[in-house]
């Protein structure tokens, strides 16, 4: 092992170079953001010389899309469980969803939109976990969930719901981004009136 590699492994936290180079990064992308960000930048702050990264991960899309991945799941550790199919009332799940997607949105944004000019390592990021791991399909499972327990309508649209909460997670955070177009955002109650009961007389 060469001698920089050894020394950025000495931690004693059992990790492989591969596991420390991941870390890294995203520490580097939780702290900075993507914009910019280099493997040289990586290298340095991983303790390897840059080439090192080239035996771990095809090209730097890769790295940067674990790195993502690593910093989503670390501010999902952040934001407590969510309610369980059957259990309290519907509305306070749906509450306790809405604000765990507004907090994971809030939280991921910056590194997001680093990426924006790269939608490589977008397309990696999305091709490392399978259905189901991210809030949206945990969201959409509950809700199907839900329906099944008859706690929903037969014939609730389920996935249609998912949508317009995600979507309302989505447009508060990315007006952010776009303060001339910003507008208040509806009541968190309003919200979850309008999907479990509709809009109509």
């Amino acid at each position: 092992m060469a001698p920089r590699k050894a020394a950025a492994l000495r931690q004693g936290d059992g990790r492989s170079l591969r596991e420390h180079l991941i870390a890294t990064a995203e520490q580097l992308v939780s702290a900075r953001g993507t914009a910019g960000l280099t493997v040289r930048a990586i290298a340095r702050e991983a303790g390897v010389a840059d080439g090192v990264l080239y035996n771990h991960f095809s090209d730097k899309e890769e790295l940067l899309a674990h790195a993502l991945r690593a910093h989503v799941r670390s501010v999902e550790g952040t934001l407590g469980a969510l309610p369980e199919p059957g259990v309290g009332t519907l509305e306070d799940n749906l509450r306790t969803h809405l604000r765990y997607g507004m907090a994971l949105h809030r939280a991921i944004l910056p590194a997001f939109t680093g990426l924006l000019a790269q939608p490589a390592v977008l397309a990696r990021f999305g091709e490392l976990d399978g259905p189901g791991r991210d809030w949206r399909d945990r969201l959409r499972g509950y809700l199907r969930a839900e329906r099944e327990l008859g706690r929903l309508a037969e014939g609730a649209r389920t996935d249609a719901a998912a949508a317009l909460l995600v979507g309302i997670c989505h447009e508060t955070v990315l007006s952010a981004l776009f303060p001339h177009t910003a507008h208040d955002s509806p009541a968190e109650d309003d919200i979850i009136a309008a999907v479990l009961n509709g809009i109509t007389a």
